[in-house]
């Protein structure tokens, strides 16, 4: 549905969202669930986790019901088994947003979310985090410095939220 249209200017029209692992401590991995939103590139919800069970993924969507999405929001996902699952479909049903699917084995087709990771993971030692409360706290660091104090190219020099309140005034 996306077709890798990732030019969007309505805020929290697209959001996109994927899974990725972290390796923490000695050996040790977590799981983090996040959500983009393409047109301001704002992380707007994430959970992260010990396991890959599906409740992790759909407590990243449920925290959406905190926002205020536009109506006919669209939510793109790879096709991994938490996103084809009953519980996540119709836990995005209930928030009345539509979700759209790369194609099968294509992770170009969610990009953006590829690209937060990558950056998250080159930007941040996860390893040095000896527990799951410390590595907690650094994805939480992480992901307001993100949203807050991390100048990107592709929003004109502005941060994520910058670019949020930025999109906001051209509207009002």
């Amino acid at each position: 549905m996306l077709d890798r249209n990732f030019n969007q200017n309505a805020l929290r029209k697209v959001l996109c969202t994927d899974i990725t692992y972290l390796y923490y401590g000695l050996g040790r991995k977590a799981f983090l669930s996040a959500i983009k939103d393409i047109a301001s590139g704002e992380i707007v919800s994430w959970e992260l986790s010990q396991n890959l069970e599906l409740e992790f993924v759909v407590k990243t969507v449920a925290r959406l019901e905190q926002l205020s999405l536009p109506q006919d929001s669209i939510l793109h996902s790879d096709q991994g088994f938490h996103y084809t699952s009953p519980l996540y479909s119709q836990k995005i049903k209930q928030l009345k947003i539509i979700q759209s699917m790369s194609r099968k084995g294509n992770c170009i087709d969610n990009a953006p979310m590829e690209s937060f990771f990558g950056h998250l993971k080159d930007e941040v030692d996860f390893k040095s985090c000896n527990t799951f409360q410390e590595l907690t706290v650094k994805v939480n660091e992480y992901m307001q410095y993100y949203n807050h104090q991390r100048y990107q190219w592709e929003l004109k020099k502005m941060t994520p939220v910058q670019y949020r309140n930025h999109l906001l005034a051209a509207v009002a």
